[in-house]
């Protein structure tokens, strides 16, 4: 058997994937591990939910406030204005994505990639059963790779895939508190201080009966479980029962390429598209999953391997801005203390909280308020400055 497309990694990336593409009438394979969850705080912002068809029964929980909380301990509470961040927990939402790609049509592979063989006849992609331990073949006119950060398949195939800079996260799942009053189950805390984090932050985030407490550092010699340990301290849950501990490296910049040019393109981590500063993943994941599917379809239908390019023009084309803004700004705020300081200050300004969360439930930099825009351009400036008073900070 030929398939049209095979799938490598059945997170939200390649479940998109294999199940957009069988929907449209493909011969999909999805090959997956399984039994592995990436740490995520799991957010998904609203148009996730419409875009991808996700329904309000797949959230834990929903969020209407965000604090932003200073190395200094100094916090800021922004309202999620006409909305909410829903909020899942990767265990059960990727195995969700993938039984939803193979109700649609695709055949499921549980096994470990390997490699890609060529020379006679189509490709082939060899992957360990996980049942057998036994090495077999899937033969395929097209590969997409969405198999994670630290990609088997983009590191074979894709030249520069090996570069891609990465932060390394860590969380775990705890039993949310039954009393606590700093803990708030609809509301989302972010923590910028270096003592956590020297160059990211950390997070504490509702999942209903469970909390994701985590943090992410592109400093290889930090200590993840100290740090999440102190944090937990900070937070008044050191005392939560640990149910899960969950690290994995993220990509923070997409790849300049995402396709070999002839067979192959790349998808979610694996493509590097997870949003600077934020960290967020999920909804990045999805769409870079849809526009692979869409690339893939693309070269079926016409025999050109340089429709693959399509799935990087595309995914570009409508989020490289904001990208863009948004490395800018980690770039300028996470390098100190005394920048996270002014960084939380900025949050206070009325107009940078309600463009931000549009900005985040949008997918899309608003261009609504332009003289919003430039007071916020102005403040940044005198803080990135020093011309801001320490003692207005």
């Amino acid at each position: 058997m030929v398939y049209d497309v095979v799938v490598v990694g059945g997170g939200p990336a390649g479940a998109t994937a294999a199940h957009d593409l069988a929907r449209s009438g493909h011969k999909v394979a999805l090959l997956d591990r399984e039994g592995r969850i990436k740490p995520c705080g799991g957010a998904i912002p609203p148009r996730l939910m419409a875009d991808f068809d996700v329904g309000e029964d797949q959230l834990l929980a929903k969020i209407s406030t965000a604090r932003m909380i200073s190395p200094s301990g100094r916090h800021v509470d922004i309202p999620v204005e006409n909305g909410f961040v829903g909020m899942v927990d990767r265990k059960d939402f990727d195995p969700w994505l993938r039984q939803r790609a193979e109700a649609a049509g695709a055949e499921r592979h549980i096994g470990t990639f390997t490699r890609v063989i060529r020379g006679r006849g189509w490709p082939r992609v060899v992957y360990r059963d996980k049942a057998s331990g036994e090495d077999r073949e899937i033969a395929t006119r097209i590969i997409i790779g969405a198999d994670g950060a630290k990609s088997r398949v983009a590191r074979g195939e894709v030249p520069g895939a090996d570069r891609i800079p990465l932060v390394f996260a860590y969380h775990e799942i705890i039993a949310a508190p039954l009393r606590d009053t700093t803990y708030d189950p609809q509301r989302c805390d972010v923590i910028y201080d270096g003592r956590i984090s020297p160059d990211f932050y950390g997070w504490v985030f509702p999942h209903g009966d469970t909390v994701s407490v985590g943090m992410g550092t592109e400093d290889a010699g930090v200590n993840l479980k100290q740090a999440t340990a102190e944090l937990r301290r900070a937070s008044a849950l050191a005392q939560c029962e640990t149910l899960r501990r969950e690290g994995a490296p993220i990509p923070l910049k997409p790849l300049d390429r995402w396709d070999n040019g002839r067979d192959l393109v790349l998808a979610g981590d694996a493509a590097g598209v997870v949003a600077p500063s934020s960290g967020e993943g999920i909804y990045y994941a999805m769409t870079g999953g849809r526009v692979a599917a869409s690339a893939a379809a693309a070269c079926l239908a016409s025999g050109n391997p340089k429709a693959l390019r399509l799935a990087r023009k595309l995914f570009m084309r409508e989020h490289k801005t904001v990208f863009r803004v948004l490395a800018s700004m980690q770039s300028a705020y996470y390098r100190s203390d005394s920048r996270r300081e002014r960084f939380v200050s900025l949050c206070h300004d009325i107009d940078v909280q309600r463009l931000t969360f549009e900005a985040y439930m949008n997918k899309s930099l608003v261009k609504a308020r332009p003289l919003a825009h430039l007071k916020i351009g102005f403040k940044n400036l005198r803080h990135l400055a020093g011309l801001v008073p320490e003692t207005h900070v």
